[in-house]
């Protein structure tokens, strides 16, 4: 097999999941970043986020066998396979996919790796291509919005889909890292100074990268102290669109973050907006202007009464805007009509690609 067949076949491989990686000659140069040749042969033979032992690899790619337990843990350490450790298993592997994969982890790390510098305008360059068109594939994004809990006056009238903090509380194991995005436009010169470590990940994933040093294990009191940092810094909590589900949080700035800007420069939906809206009452708005900076969609203009004006089809329903309103002329209230996120069954039937 020739590299460059090698590598075309690894795209096509990937590109078989929830958030695949369509091919082009961008993504072809990015694999051979990530995939030396000896461990692009061995992630061919790995399904994506699939659990494999050794001895299932083994079996799979016996000529490997002697070398297969040093490949598979290069690869962990370079963010490519998950590991996966339980009392009294095997030992598991997994192939990482691109999104809150193989796209994150060298930068997730918060070690100097020399592939950050020369990933970044690659992926910069792919978001444009073909990824950023991928993470609204189906007409299903693959982010969604939170809105900040103070911006919401009426507390027990949250859905409980909204309710971030019993969501963390549930939390067994949270790992905290660098933010991938703002990490790519630092890598650029293109840094916007927001707080780099915000990006929460949970559960298995999260012990993983604190084993691999690309993250570090926080408290749940730890983890929202943060949230709230990052509330009051302006930047926007995301979640996976998945009803029930926290395995990600990411506290996102919309000159960095990749479902932001995918949303408001590319114009695809991969992140969907909160069920609330933002609305002004026009006769409590002093036109300070607080608001306008807060709004990561540019979504607020002033009007000739100099009230505030929200756009309601671009308004993320974030609620930053809401939280610094001192005059509380700006509240959130329900879209109409209002859908909750899909759960996972109706989630995968949109995004997964037939065999």
């Amino acid at each position: 097999m020739t590299a460059a067949s090698l590598y075309e076949r690894l795209a096509d491989h990937f590109n078989y999941f929830i958030v695949g990686a369509p091919r082009t000659d961008t993504l072809v140069r990015i694999l051979q970043i990530l995939f030396p040749p000896e461990e692009a042969e061995v992630a061919l033979h790995m399904p994506v986020m699939h659990k494999m032992t050794s001895s299932d690899l083994q079996a799979a790619m016996p000529l490997q066998t002697s070398r297969l337990p040093a490949i598979l843990d290069r690869m962990a350490a370079r963010g490519t396979v998950q590991v996966f450790r339980e009392d009294g298993v095997a030992v598991r592997y997994a192939l990482l996919p691109s999104a809150k994969g193989w796209y994150d982890t060298p930068y997730w790390d918060s070690r100097k790796r020399d592939d950050q510098q020369r990933l970044a305008p690659l992926w910069l360059q792919y978001r444009d291509e073909a990824f950023g068109a991928e993470l609204a594939r189906g007409d299903m994004p693959t982010f969604r919005t939170l809105p900040v809990g103070r911006a919401l006056k009426h507390e027990a009238a949250v859905l409980p889909f909204n309710q971030l903090r019993p969501q963390i509380e549930d939390q067994s194991f949270i790992a905290l890292s660098r933010c991938p995005c703002r990490q790519v436009k630092n890598a650029v010169g293109e840094g916007c100074g927001h707080n780099l470590e915000v990006c929460f990940n949970f559960g298995s994933l999260a012990r993983h990268l604190a084993d691999q040093g690309m993250g570090r294990e926080v408290s749940v009191a730890e983890t929202l102290e943060i949230v709230k940092a990052c509330e009051e810094e302006g930047l926007v909590h995301c979640v996976e669109n998945i009803d029930g589900y926290l395995g990600t949080l990411c506290n996102c700035c919309a000159c960095c973050c990749l479902f932001i800007d995918t949303r408001k420069r590319l114009g695809f939906n991969a992140l969907a907006p909160s069920v609330y809206c933002a609305r002004v009452n026009p006769e409590a708005c002093t036109a300070c202007g607080e608001c306008r900076p807060r709004c990561p969609m540019d979504a607020i203009a002033f009007s000739a009464a100099e009230a505030a004006v929200i756009d309601p089809k671009s308004c993320l329903g974030c609620g930053l805007c809401a939280a610094v309103c001192d005059a509380t002329a700006i509240e959130l209230t329900c879209r109409e009509p209002s859908e909750r996120p899909p759960d996972l069954a109706g989630f995968l039937a949109r995004k997964l690609r037939p065999a």
